[in-house]
Order: structure tokens, then sequence, then C-alpha cells
């Protein structure tokens, strides 16, 4: 059998895939995209995509990255609307044209495709379902494992050292459990963040010093700041917990051995939350943490947001998940964009009203 022309396999995509060009002008659409806009590829060639698309996301930024970096970038769960109907929550990528300078593919999932596929609503509400089990079941589970703990300390004191062994295994993997529970419990049960103005190098530097005693002590980890920053508003010890959960994802993707983690700061008036009504909220203030791993794996490059989801064998799959609901609680954008060798988390806040800055 002879293989499928590109033209038909362009045909045949069951999902809406938009061709945009340098200045982000539609090129083309599948009859997907055409069925999705409910307009056809004539009438659209040529025009400005966000004439067509309001979409609750930087989306002007995510263009200017791909394109700066040829790679491609994943984003979840937004509203897309066309003008004509109410806006629908999809999943966006976004890639390069190898052989079109500037040119970008988007596709775009609407959810109740991700639903028929098995990676939608019925997976990320069965994620909630399991976490707000496991929340009911921590505490009670947490107890026995205490008295597990206790007795294997005390059987140890009068073992051979063989058995020792064995009892410390007990003890070791009690006490990994009862850490997985409480990583499940402070996902459940984080408050609502108290906002305030908060100068984000404070944050950084206090992470940095207690990564690099910690575990990050085999990493080389290099600031790169730009100290005119204003504060942002937020929750400092939220924000500390946003920022020390991305070192330790950027220190265990070297495996345990050497590395480097690069912190940058800098200020991006340009980059605002697109809301569906066609507004947005600016959120110029911009930290990346970048780390020389061997980048996220792609199977789960866009879903790492969510609870369960780790590339790691050992791995909770709940920090990346952390840090997403409090960038959201903070009204801020968190990416991650990710090749072999360089993986690159950007988080990008809010700045504090004067009112805050004065308090």
């Amino acid at each position: 059998m002879s293989l499928p022309s590109a033209q038909t396999l362009w045909a045949s995509l069951p999902v809406p895939a938009i061709l945009i060009d340098a200045e982000d002008r539609l090129i083309d659409l599948n009859p997907s995209a055409e069925h999705f806009l409910n307009t056809s590829e004539k009438m659209l060639r040529g025009q400005p995509i966000f004439d067509r698309l309001a979409i609750d996301a930087p989306l002007e930024q995510v263009f200017a990255r791909v394109r700066a970096n040829h790679s491609t970038l994943y984003i979840n769960e937004v509203d897309v609307g066309t003008g004509d109907r109410a806006p629908v929550i999809c999943n966006l990528q976004a890639a390069p044209l190898t052989d079109t300078e500037g040119a970008i593919l988007l596709l775009i999932s609407p959810r109740e495709f991700a639903d028929r596929i098995g990676r939608g609503q019925g997976m990320k509400t069965a994620a909630r379902s399991a976490i707000g089990m496991a929340e009911m079941l921590a505490h009670e589970i947490k107890n026995p494992l205490a008295g597990i703990t206790g007795a294997a300390q005390l059987l140890s004191m009068n073992l051979s050292a063989e058995d020792v062994e064995l009892a410390d295994l007990i003890v070791e993997e009690s006490r990994r459990i009862v850490k997985l529970l409480e990583q499940v419990e402070q996902f459940g049960n984080l408050r609502s963040p108290e906002r305030k103005a908060v100068n984000i190098h404070d944050v950084l530097d206090r992470a940095r010093r207690s990564a690099l005693l910690g575990f990050a002590s085999h990493m080389t980890v290099l600031e790169d700041y730009d100290p005119s920053l204003p504060s942002t508003l937020g929750d400092a010890d939220q924000l500390l917990q946003v920022v020390l959960n991305l070192l330790k994802n950027a220190a265990e993707a070297a495996g345990g051995k050497p590395g480097t983690i690069r912190i940058h700061t800098f200020y991006d008036l340009s980059l605002r939350l697109r809301r569906a009504d066609g507004g947005g909220t600016p959120l110029p203030l911009q930290i990346e943490i970048t780390d020389d791993g061997p980048g996220i794996p792609p199977e789960i490059a866009g879903d790492i947001f969510d609870p369960f989801v780790s590339g790691r064998e050992n791995g909770t799959g709940l920090g990346l998940a952390l840090v997403s609901k409090i960038v959201a609680d903070h009204q801020g954008w968190i990416t991650a964009d990710s090749v072999p060798g360089r993986t690159t988390f950007r988080l990008s806040l809010p700045v504090a009203p004067k009112s805050k800055e004065a308090n």
C-alpha cells in the first residue's frame, strides 16, 4: 500500500489545524478547522488570526517563543472563542514549520475531543477525585504508619545485622509513604493567597539558599537578575513554595549528577493573560528557571501540570500540579519549554499596585 500524500494527511487530521505565517496571518486551514470556525479556508486566508479567534492565553508571546526557540509549546485548558459561539475549552499545540521561516502550525483540541481519547475532563475529574479520597485517608493512614515505623526501629535494636537491614527498609518505605501523603494533604488544603507587595528577588534568594543547602547541593545555580523589577502582588510563602518546587524539579532532572540551573528575571510589558472577551491582564514580571537536564518526555509534555503526571520513576506528580494551582491563584501564568539539554519553566506575574507598595 502506498503512503498517503501530505494533502490527504492534512485533510484527515481529526482536530482543527491552522497554518500561520510570520505575521500571524492565516495561511491554510484543514476541514476540521473550517468546521470549528464555521467558515471556509478561502474566506480566512490572509486574515490575522487574532481577528478570528479569542484565546484566553498570551498567544502572541507563545508564538514568539516558538519562533525564537524552534520548539513546540503546549497550552492546556484555555477558552477559545470564534465570535459566533460561546468559548470552548481547548488544549493548544504550537509548532514551528521547519521549511518556512516564521510559520507556525497551531493544533486546537477541543475538550470534547480530548474526552473521547481519555485525556480531557474525565481524566482530570478522576485525578481530583483521587486527591480528595487521598486527603480523607491520609490522616488515618499516617497514624498506623507512625506505629509501624516506631515498632521497626525498636525491633532493630535487638536484631542481627542482616535483619536490621530489613527493619531499616520498613522505616525508609514508611517514611516515603508519609511524605507522599503529606504532599497530597498540602495540595488539597492550600489556602487562598494573602496577596501583598512582594520583592520577587527576596523570594528567589531564599529559595536558592535553601536549595543549595539541600536537594540542589550538587548543582551550580546561576543568577541573572534585573534589579529594577518592581514588586509583584502575591503571597511570599506560596511563591517561595513555587520556586522551591521548580528548583527541585530542575535539580532532580540531573539524576544526581552535577548540573547547572539558571534563574533569570526580566520585564516584558507585552505579555498579558488574554481573556475570552478580548481583554487581558498584564503579566510583565518574568522568572525563568532553566536546567541542562535531559528534558521532559514528549509523551507527557502537554500534561506535566496535571496531578499524578511525572516523568520520574518515583515521582508523585504533585509538585508541578501544586505550582500550577498556586500560580493560577495569583492570577499568573506558567509555561514549560523543553528540548533535550534545556528545560525552561517561565513564571509570569502581575505588578503590585502602588497602593499595595505603600502598605
